[in-house]
């Protein structure tokens, strides 16, 4: 069989020259796959860089889903693969085992590894993309992802539409899942590949309550059938009241950003078939919560 071909993208600041300098060499040792990479500078002017490895500089932030979605468009490649800047993979197989794995299945749209600390601390479980998260270890269909180190065939990408530019910051994940979902595809997570990334918990301040309030109400808006979208947006909205009971803090910002939800333009809409709502609701996630 042919050997793979994978577009790599890893978007940064610059303000983490270690992680990424850790991360390219990760790249660097993979063995059975060619690979053309770039360094996404968002607001930053790539530097010191190994040997073929390409920079693409973005004069001002714009965010983490529309800063990979522009390296995207410099690499080429049967497959895509997007690599945070403070995330690196151990094994020196890693890609061509994740290709593996996607050839043998060709029903897998979008494949996200486990993720651990490699200094061996108690790893958050929210990198485990489940409601019922189980062991780290156990593989299976997922309904969002980790977007920190994710393989998708390229022409799967290039069918979603890419990350959800307008979302600057927070559940594009979850976008990303449904729409390969929406090309009768599935999303798997595979507990036996495993990435590296320090587990440090997000700066909970104003801005991330907003964003996380704003882009849920934009993800049903964007992206479910019409029917559904107030379900999704106040089934959520209990979540946040029912977790906010002990730790109040930022649910004024977050009831800020969920005003702004439906007030503001996400960016347009296409919609999820019916039928996808079906498979979804058969594998045991209905888009309801």
């Amino acid at each position: 069989m042919n050997r793979p071909t994978i577009g790599v993208v890893s978007l940064s600041m610059g303000r983490r020259p270690d992680d990424l300098a850790r991360g390219l060499a990760s790249l660097a040792a993979q063995t059975g796959v060619t690979l053309d990479v770039v360094v996404v500078g968002n607001s930053w002017q790539p530097a010191g860089l190994p040997a073929g490895v390409a920079g693409v500089f973005l004069t001002e932030n714009v965010g983490i889903p529309a800063g990979r979605n522009r390296g995207a468009d410099h690499v080429s490649g049967d497959y895509i693969f997007f690599l945070d800047d403070d995330a690196s993979i151990p094994s020196p197989t890693f890609l061509a085992d994740a290709v593996a794995k996607l050839r043998a299945d060709p029903s897998i749209g979008l494949l996200q590894p486990r993720v651990e600390d490699p200094t061996g601390v108690e790893n958050p479980r929210r990198w485990i993309p489940r409601i019922r998260k189980g062991l780290a270890t156990e593989s299976g269909d997922v309904f969002s992802v980790w977007e920190g180190a994710t393989l998708l065939p390229r022409a799967v990408f290039d069918a979603t539409g890419g990350w959800a530019d307008p979302f600057f910051y927070a559940h594009e994940g979850i976008e990303l899942a449904w729409r390969v979902w929406d090309q009768g595809l599935r999303v798997f997570y595979a507990g036996d590949l495993v990435a590296h990334h320090p587990a440090i918990e997000p700066t909970r301040h104003e801005y991330y309550f907003r964003l996380n309030a704003r882009n849920r109400v934009w993800l049903a808006r964007r992206n479910l059938p019409w029917p559904i979208v107030p379900i999704y947006v106040a089934s959520w909205t209990g979540i946040q009241l029912i977790r906010s009971v002990k730790r109040p803090q930022g649910l004024r910002a977050w009831f800020g950003g969920w005003m702004a939800g439906w007030r503001e333009n996400p960016g347009g809409r296409r919609r999820i078939k019916w039928v996808t709502v079906w498979r979804m609701v058969r594998a045991g996630r209905p888009p309801l919560i």
